[in-house]
C-alpha cells in the first residue's frame, strides 16, 4: 500500500492506493468513502479484494488529513471537490466507487458536480433527513441528541445516537416523548470529560445531514447509481432514507448483508458481515461490468437480489440499480 497526499491551500488530504496505477487489467480504481469514517474503518471490506486497485482515504481534518483553513465543519461538497482533486491527480477515472453512509453524502455530491468521475456508485445508507416525509422531525431527533452531547458530553450524547439509529419507522410523538437513555445502558460512560469536538455528535457535521441532493444532475449523470440499504436496517432512519432515496431516482435499492456498517470487521465496536457484504459488493460491480463493459456502455442482462426481491432483467428492461 502506498500513502499519498493532496495538498491544496486549505488542506493536506492524505489518502491510500492498495494496488497498481493505472491497474494493470484495465479495470478502474474502487474508491471506498466514508463521513466520518475514516480510511482504517475499510480495512476489512478491502481485504476481500485483493484483485483490485483499492483508494481510501481520510476526509479533510479528519484521521490523518489537516486543515490549513482554521475550519472544523464538515461540508460533503468541499468534500467531493477533494475526492474529485484525488480522482484527476491519479488520472485513472472514471472509477467505481463505494460509499457508505455520510461518505454516501458526498459521493452524491460528487456524481452531481462532477459527472464524468464515477461510472458506477453504490451509496450505502446516506443519513438524508431531506428524502424523508418526515423531514422536519428528522431533523429534530438529529437535535435531540446533539443538545444531549452539548449538555451532557460524550456519553449522553452518544446513547442518544444510538436510541435515534435504532428508532423504527417515522420519528413521531412518541419518540419524542420518550426520555433521554442512561448512558449505562449502553455501556458507555456517563461522566462528562467536558469535550465538545467528537464529529459524528456535535454541529460539525451539520452540512452532512442539511444536505440537498441534486436529482436532476443525478438522474443526468453518466454514473450507474445503485442506492443500498443493509437487511437488518429495515425501518432505520438510514434505511429509510436509502428507500425514499431510490424511490425520488426511479431506482430499486439493493439490499446488502448486516446492518448500517455490514463492512465493518470483527475488531470493530459494532461488527458487520464483511465477507458475505464484499460478495454482494462485488456482485453488484461485476454484473454491471460484464454486461456494459469499461466504456459505459449499456447493454445485457442482471441478476442481483434488491429490496423487493430477486428480478433478472434484460436490455429492453430496466435493472435493479437503473432507471427504468
Amino acid at each position: 500500500m502506498e500513502t499519498r497526499t493532496l495538498d491544496t491551500d486549505e488542506a493536506s488530504v492524505v489518502y491510500d492506493v492498495a494496488g497498481q496505477l493505472p491497474p494493470a487489467d484495465g479495470r478502474p480504481p474502487l474508491f471506498m468513502i466514508g463521513q466520518p469514517m475514516e480510511a482504517g474503518g475499510f480495512r476489512a471490506l478491502a481485504s476481500y479484494f485483493p484483485d483490485r486497485t483499492v483508494v481510501t482515504y481520510d476526509p479533510r481534518g479528519l484521521g490523518r488529513s489537516t486543515r490549513k483553513d482554521g475550519g472544523v465543519d464538515n461540508d460533503p461538497v468541499v468534500q467531493a471537490r477533494d475526492l474529485h482533486d484525488i480522482i484527476e491527480m491519479l488520472g485513472a477515472g472514471p472509477v467505481e466507487m463505494f460509499a457508505s453512509s455520510g461518505g454516501a453524502i458526498t459521493s452524491l455530491a460528487l456524481v452531481a458536480a462532477y459527472p464524468n468521475d464515477v461510472i458506477t456508485l453504490v451509496a450505502h445508507e446516506p443519513p438524508l433527513p431531506a428524502v424523508l416525509p418526515d423531514e422536519v422531525q428528522a431533523q429534530g431527533a438529529l437535535a435531540r441528541f446533539r443538545d444531549a452531547y452539548a449538555s451532557g458530553g460524550f456519553g449522553a450524547g452518544m446513547a442518544a445516537f444510538i436510541a435515534t439509529t435504532m428508532w423504527q419507522g417515522e420519528f413521531n410523538d412518541a419518540y419524542f416523548a420518550q426520555p433521554l437513555p442512561d448512558p449505562g445502558e449502553f455501556g458507555l460512560p456517563s461522566e462528562d470529560d467536558g469535550a465538545r469536538d467528537n464529529v459524528l455528535l456535535s454541529h460539525r457535521s451539520d452540512a452532512v445531514t442539511d444536505y440537498r441532493p441534486n436529482y436532476d444532475g443525478l438522474k443526468a449523470a453518466p454514473t450507474r447509481l445503485v442506492i443500498a440499504l443493509g437487511e437488518e436496517s429495515s425501518g432505520t432512519f438510514t434505511a429509510r432514507a436509502a428507500q425514499a432515496l431510490a424511490d425520488r431516482l426511479g431506482l430499486e435499492p439493493v439490499v446488502f448483508p448486516s446492518h448500517h456498517g455490514g463492512f465493518a470487521g470483527a475488531d470493530s465496536p459494532l461488527a458487520g458481515q464483511p465477507d458475505a457484504f464484499a460478495r454482494r459488493l462485488r456482485t453488484v460491480l461485476t454484473s454491471f461490468e460484464e454486461h456494459s463493459g469499461h466504456d459505459g456502455h449499456r447493454s445485457g442482462a442482471v441478476l442481483i437480489t434488491s429490496s423487493r426481491g430477486t428480478r433478472d432483467t434484460d436490455p429492453a428492461s430496466p435493472r435493479v440499480g437503473e432507471r427504468p
